[in-house]
């Protein structure tokens, strides 16, 4: 398969290897996210000599061993061996004194467990040879906490790193370009579930349907991605439990905090408080406040960020019982169908709508550039309702509503002035009004509202 996506990210890899001083890389995010094969890609187009090593759960003389045996052969000396792991790295900085070199250390946290002052170590190496070397290392790591504390001011390697990429998923339209042959339509479907992580993309299979590909990989005993979410975070905490009552309270469309500890079953608000913190730093769970009262901590909600542990939880994990002693199809059809075509789907919509008036502003594309996008409050105490407008962007001239519409039938004029009169009530001020739709618009929506179909998504910019 070809490499898809990163162009970012590897020209910021290529500036770093175009240069001939010694340079150091801090590369992280969430397992399955891409790292390795973005390393490697630029590796390999960069024509020079490179060494990658991925770090072992095992001893620092294991370590050492294959790293000596990676060295042997690219070297072509045979018979290398070295008595510890930083002599191993020491040969490596010193060989480009005399040539560049890429030396890229893959899972480095697991390394960090087993070298005794592994970080100090390799911070005197960095430093003795700046001005003679021009190797160029790269440190890389699923464990983003560890990996994020090689940047704080009392670790050995602060101030070392001249590159530091957080690797995030991809967005909707990159994801897209895993499976080109499916329909609009469903490439939303597809992204809904299996979201922006690569590793997941390239399994989708454009032989088979979105249903039978969410069967296959995730529905049916055995699939192959069955347990996957639970691989990913037994690996970042120690105990699921509370993270299992905390992401099923939210699967089920509890955002607040209050309102997420009295549906789970968790015995108490600091605990629910330190489990969301610790899954909101792995990026798996967002935390989001209005745009227009970013700071009161009663509005801010919740959600979780990973399609696919959303999609876990709220279909896979909840009926686990009634799966484990049913046909795949009976029980797709049953407890998933329905739900994820009416309300899942047009909910994970409005996400990437959001994505692509992100990538249209970063590109210059709107005549009003804007500064902030998300949620909008409002809240009406003399007819005790409040609410929440999920799409509001904000730039110098005000505000713009942004309505969402994943539905067969197209958007007509009085759809619009409908939705417009309900705006208007609330107390939002807006100077402009869009639409997305999926199935297109009627002849009669007024010229000034900004119409969006759902093929323009997929547009390139």
């Amino acid at each position: 398969m070809n490499f898809i996506g990163r162009k970012e990210e590897l020209t910021r890899i290529r500036d770093m290897l175009n240069t001939r001083d010694q340079s150091v890389a801090l590369l992280y995010g969430r397992r399955r996210v891409g790292k390795t094969e973005l390393l490697q890609k630029a590796m390999h187009d960069s024509g020079l000599r490179g060494i990658y090593y991925e770090c072992r759960e095992s001893s620092e003389a294991s370590n050492t061993e294959a790293l000596s045996e990676i060295i042997s052969d690219v070297f072509g000396i045979p018979g290398l061996s070295f008595s510890s792991f930083p002599l191993a790295l020491k040969f490596l900085f010193e060989q480009a004194t005399t040539e560049p070199l890429i030396v890229i250390i893959d899972e480095y946290p697991f390394l960090r467990n087993v070298v005794a002052g592994c970080d100090s170590e390799l911070q005197v190496l960095i430093d003795t040879y700046r001005n003679t070397s021009s190797l160029k290392l790269f440190l890389s790591g699923s464990y983003i906490e560890t990996m994020k504390q090689l940047m704080s001011y009392d670790n050995p390697l602060y101030g070392r790193a001249d590159v530091k990429i957080d690797l995030q998923p991809m967005d909707y339209f990159e994801s897209s370009l895993f499976y080109p042959s499916f329909s609009p339509e469903d490439k939303v479907r597809l992204y809904s579930v299996f979201g922006g992580i690569p590793y997941y993309n390239q399994m989708i299979s454009e032989k088979k349907s979105v249903r039978q590909n969410l069967i296959d990989l995730l529905v049916k005993r055995g699939a192959t991605l069955e347990n996957e979410v639970d691989i990913y975070l037994q690996g970042e905490l120690s105990k699921l439990e509370n993270a299992n009552e905390a992401f099923s309270a939210i699967a089920k469309g509890k955002s607040r905090f209050s309102d997420i500890l009295s549906q789970s079953h968790i015995e108490s608000s600091s605990a629910l408080s330190a489990v969301l913190d610790r899954l909101t730093r792995m990026g798996v769970v967002e935390k989001l406040a209005p745009i227009n009262d970013p700071s009161n901590k009663r509005k801010t909600g919740y959600y979780i960020a990973d399609n696919m542990t959303l999609f876990h939880y709220k279909y896979l994990f909840r009926y686990s019982s009634q799966r484990a002693v049913m046909d795949p199809d009976v029980f797709f059809d049953r407890y998933i169908a329905s739900d994820f075509e009416e309300q899942f789907v047009p909910k994970q919509f409005e996400v990437i709508c959001k994505q692509y008036l992100i990538r249209q502003n970063r590109t210059g594309n709107p005549e009003e550039p804007f500064w902030a996008i998300g949620k909008y409050y409002y809240d009406l105490p003399a007819e005790r309702r409040n609410g929440e407008f999920d799409v509001v962007t904000e730039d110098d001239r005000g505000y713009t509503f942004y309505e969402v519409k994943f539905r067969k039938a197209p958007v007509t004029a009085e759809m619009v002035r409908e939705e417009i009169e309900q705006v208007n009530a609330t107390g939002l001020n807006c100077y402009r009004y869009a639409f997305f739709s999926r199935s297109g618009f009627a002849g009669d929506v007024p010229e000034d509202i900004i119409k969006i179909e759902l093929k323009d998504l997929y547009t390139k910019p």
